[in-house]
């Protein structure tokens, strides 16, 4: 009698939770639906490449309104002359600088994008990079009502990373654990700055390097 009442009680929490999953996936439909016909209104930049900040520069120029992040990027230094080539001192560029990977990337980042209440990403990384990171991206940012739209800047020479399945496969997994997990905790980086607080006296004094391609 009591093992019945066990399994029926156990029965009803399942149908409560997949209820409720149900409910939540529904509404996030029609959140990311609404997001995406909505104007790009935050630019998100993935560290890996000095020619994702580039072509980040080149947007800045033509949209200085849409705030920019750019999550572990190259030296704080090289970003700042890149923009300041372009004739950009935007209060609205940031640097986050706690990310080590490209599921972190997306780990610390999607808090600051969310407090800045974006409905839609563009997504600037590279051709080779495209797949997991935009994968991750409408799993991690799709997760809390954010449409993702991939943008890809021109790569020169062999790309020093490699893509494998199987790596894919593992941050899609953990991206799916984490879109969940994220709905009741997340991360807060304390390595975040804007751009205009680059100060550029103290790296010269330092000393920093910027690849090549950066022409700087």
């Amino acid at each position: 009698m009591h093992s019945q009442k066990y399994r029926r009680g156990i029965k009803k929490s399942l149908l409560g939770l997949c209820t409720i999953c149900v409910i939540w996936l529904i509404s996030l439909t029609i959140t990311l639906t609404s997001a995406s016909a909505q104007p790009v209104d935050a630019f998100f930049v993935l560290g890996g490449s000095i020619r994702r900040e580039i072509y980040a520069a080149h947007l800045a120029k033509q949209h200085l309104e849409i705030p920019i992040l750019i999550s572990q990027g190259s030296p704080q230094p090289c970003i700042w002359l890149i923009f300041q080539r372009e004739a950009i001192n935007s209060p609205k560029v940031w640097l986050e600088n706690c990310a080590k990977s490209t599921f972190e990337n997306f780990y610390y980042s999607v808090p600051i994008l969310q407090q800045w209440r974006v409905h839609k990403v563009k997504l600037i990384t590279s051709s080779t990079h495209s797949l997991r990171a935009t994968l991750m991206a409408r799993i991690l940012l799709g997760a809390h009502g954010m449409w993702v739209e991939p943008d890809l800047a021109v790569e020169v020479g062999v790309p020093g990373n490699q893509e494998w399945w199987l790596k894919t496969l593992l941050d899609v997994i953990r991206s799916l654990l984490w879109a969940l997990c994220s709905q009741f905790w997340q991360p807060h980086c304390h390595h975040i700055k804007q751009l205009t607080d680059m100060d550029m006296s103290l790296w010269q004094k330092r000393g920093f390097h910027c690849e090549h391609q950066s022409d700087i």
